[in-house]
């Protein structure tokens, strides 16, 4: 028996603990971060970051909601906020819009809870999406894109994983602190840096504490090649999803050793352990 399981991190891992001795793959929260150096092309930087952050309601594991960088934070966050302006949230079914509706009206209100409680703890709310106008939908379960600036690592809007079209800025001093901040988070899931310094995109990836790295990649879901899955609390289990650690998940494996020699060869005894010739 395998269990194969994706949700929030606490059902995920009382999902991975109660399965006991069986085969569990259990991938839980994410909280995804990118760092913005300052060497970065601010204008690609602000189109990837639109489709990352916005995309699909922002209801998806790989969705970016987290940006930290301080010397670049300024021209960002004004690039942003311009670009959010012509930014539409309607009805899936019409081409026109960017983006629907978040899936209940429950979650519309918990999306909203997190960007009030960004902001009574301090942050600033630079584009508010809280009361979108979407005609003929005024019921609808709508929450526009939001960005928010000077959030820290002690609210609660950071702690936890909003699943919403809500981008927060960070603003830390130096690429090192950004990576202490990344680290120190319980979710391990998926993280970027654009920059174009290729020492700096190494060393990030080479030392980051998360298990799917972009490099001027917002979104780094792997190719079908290798496997689905971040680390620390936002994957249970010893194998991730799809790839190579989805075909061993799913197979109980079998090694046949075999070698043919030449007939009327006869071979002596070995007291080795017997190798491949």
């Amino acid at each position: 028996m395998a269990v194969s399981f994706v949700g929030s991190t606490p059902i995920t891992e009382y999902i991975y603990k109660a399965t006991n001795a069986k085969r569990c793959q259990a991938l839980g929260g994410a909280k995804n971060h990118a760092i913005v150096m300052p060497d970065a092309d601010m204008d690609n930087v602000v189109n990837q970051l639109l489709g990352a952050a916005f995309g699909s309601s922002g209801e998806r594991c790989m969705a970016l909601s987290v940006v930290v960088g301080d010397a670049a934070a300024d021209a960002l966050v004004e690039k942003m906020q311009k670009a959010m302006q012509s930014m539409k949230v309607g009805a899936f079914s019409e081409k026109s819009n960017d983006f629907g509706p978040v899936i209940t009206k429950a979650h519309q209100q918990k999306v909203v809870g997190y960007i009030n409680s960004a902001e009574e703890q301090g942050a600033t709310i630079v584009v508010d999406g809280r009361h979108p106008k979407v005609a003929g939908y005024e019921n609808g379960f709508f929450v526009g894109g939001t960005l928010i600036d000077n959030v820290n690592a002690e609210m609660l809007s950071y702690k936890e994983e909003i699943f919403g079209p809500v981008l927060q800025v960070v603003r830390v001093n130096s690429m090192q602190e950004a990576m202490d901040l990344i680290d120190a988070h319980e979710y391990g899931n998926g993280t970027c840096i654009f920059t174009r310094d290729g020492e700096a995109a190494r060393y990030f990836s080479d030392n980051i504490k998360v298990g799917m790295v972009g490099i001027n990649v917002p979104l780094p879901v792997p190719v079908a090649y290798h496997s689905f899955g971040g680390w620390k609390r936002s994957l249970f289990g010893d194998l991730h999803a799809y790839g190579p650690d989805g075909v061993r998940f799913y197979t109980k494996r079998k090694t046949v050793t075999q070698r043919w020699p030449s007939a009327g060869v006869r071979e002596g005894a070995e007291f080795s352990m017997p190798t491949m010739k």
